[in-house]
């Protein structure tokens, strides 16, 4: 689908018209044409790609073909950006491609399915009384909310990792935690590897090296590649929050797998004086002296009693019980 935005001494004037008109409307002087092609079909590419605006084949090639990696060429009259949107799925962060082409007085948009980023700025400024000072302070905008397009996914992640932490701070067994651990842990590092080449994107239209960024827009773009550097920050923070909280799970494991053994251990112990005591006078031998006498028995259960007792407070004293 095309749709086409008119800007007359930067003001909105009109929007949809004619595809067969696209040409005459880039050739007058004072209009800024802003051309979004969402799902478009073979011949709507060729029409506007190739006819209207005689792209660089390469360029177009760049365009159609799904990219997992951002670009930035400059091809003198025109330049071209391939950046992504992101939203988070169950398993995974899902990225969708938005090419711009940024001429002098255009701004062609190429996406292979409807995005919420691109809705907003149509919203915004593409209506009318709204002034519009040049392609790329369109292209700012729509880079502007393709960076907003993330915060949603860092907030679904952020709340991923407070869940995991309470978890991971209660007796939620290993076999559920760890495969979290692991699916948040990837999903932190593909968000890092998606943010962090957008970012270097921002950060060379920023440095303001070629002609189709005026100087007027710069210091916007270096806030932009500010913003997604937070957020790669932020991604790298939480990642690194996601470890300690595991590991602290597995010390705390650790530490109760400890107490039981020492807990066992105690109760081994207690019995070492009824053992010895009850091995000693179980013996079998003829002559047992002690056997015989009156307090033979009463002296056996206080040695055990006793025994036993001594244990007992050892262990108590040292907190093993």
């Amino acid at each position: 689908m095309i749709s086409a935005f008119v800007y007359r001494d930067n003001k909105f004037a009109s929007a949809n018209p004619a595809p067969a008109s696209f040409a005459a409307l880039r050739a007058e002087p004072g209009v800024l044409l802003w051309i979004d092609l969402s799902e478009p079909t073979d011949e709507e590419i060729k029409l506007v790609l190739e006819d209207t605006f005689q792209f660089h084949p390469l360029a177009i090639e760049d365009c159609v073909t799904d990219s997992p990696i951002p670009k930035i060429e400059d091809f003198e009259d025109y330049l071209l950006v391939v950046m992504h949107a992101v939203s988070i799925g169950e398993e995974q962060l899902e990225t969708a491609e938005v090419d711009l082409f940024i001429g002098k007085n255009y701004l062609v948009t190429f996406h292979r399915q409807p995005l919420r980023p691109l809705q907003i700025t149509y919203e915004r400024y593409a209506r009318q009384g709204i002034v519009v000072r040049g392609p790329d302070r369109l292209a700012h905008a729509l880079l502007d909310q393709l960076a907003e397009s993330y915060k949603p996914a860092l907030a679904a992640l952020q709340h991923e990792l407070d869940e995991v932490e309470t978890d991971a701070l209660q007796n939620l067994a290993a076999d559920e935690l760890f495969p979290r651990v692991v699916a948040l842990r990837k999903k932190f590092s593909g968000l890092r590897q998606i943010v962090r080449p957008q970012r270097e994107i921002a950060t060379e239209l920023a440095q303001g090296k070629t002609k189709l960024i005026r100087p007027l827009i710069v210091p916007y773009l270096r806030d932009l590649a500010e913003e997604l550097t937070r957020m790669e920050t932020q991604a790298n923070a939480w990642g690194d929050q996601l470890i300690l909280s595991f590991r602290v799970y597995l010390n705390k494991s650790s530490h109760e797998a400890n107490e039981g053994i020492r807990f066992l251990t105690a109760i081994t112990a207690l019995t070492i004086p009824v053992l010895m005591v009850g091995g000693w006078y179980g013996m079998n031998y003829e002559h047992m002296p002690e056997l015989p006498t009156y307090f033979g028995y009463p002296l056996a259960a206080l040695l055990t009693l006793s025994g036993t007792l001594a244990i007992f407070w050892a262990m108590r004293k040292r907190k093993w019980l």
